[in-house]
């Protein structure tokens, strides 16, 4: 039972399971439970890096609204590795980005405490595959993405709303 409705409650907006012991009663700190949450892998557009372009902390992901591409997350801290990985592709926009290079941190992270700038550096559009859970708000992500790669072979102008975030565009 419990397989099926990780399967099928995502699409009621409910973010995953809390898995507890039979036995278990509730406590008030649930430190014994643990959640699992339902993911997606989606494509989407890095826009930006947060770092620089030759040592990237994370990337800022964007989606296509309107005919605009608009920001809609931020990846969790790449690795040294991964970060070195990505510098292959990352290259200054080649023409006028449709971001700044400095917006407030509640725009990547609505509940981040800092609201205080962060710097973007900006970058040639690219598509990366990233793996979301299904915490979405309307038109961002409500937690931080995790990148998987980079998918060079896409273009970016090709990447469209996924279907699992329904009709926001």
């Amino acid at each position: 039972m419990a397989q099926r409705w990780f399967e099928e409650m995502p699409a009621t907006g409910i973010e995953g399971l809390i898995i507890k012991g039979a036995a278990q009663t509730y406590d008030g700190g649930q430190r014994l439970w643990s959640k699992v949450k339902h993911r997606n892998v989606l494509d989407g557009v890095c826009g930006a890096v947060i770092g620089s372009r030759t040592q990237p902390t994370a990337i800022v992901a964007g989606l296509v609204f309107d005919g605009r591409l608009q920001i809609v997350g931020r990846s969790s801290v790449l690795s040294s590795k991964t970060g070195r990985e990505l510098t292959r592709y990352l290259r200054p926009p080649t023409a006028a980005h449709p971001w700044p290079e400095e917006i407030s941190q509640g725009a990547l992270d609505r509940f981040s405490k800092d609201k205080g700038p962060v710097r973007l550096t900006l970058v040639e559009p690219l598509v990366v595959e990233v793996s979301a859970d299904v915490a979405w708000s309307g038109r961002s992500f409500r937690h931080a993405l995790r990148f998987l790669r980079v998918r060079p072979e896409l273009d970016p102008d090709g990447v469209g709303i996924p279907s699992m975030l329904g009709d926001q565009g």
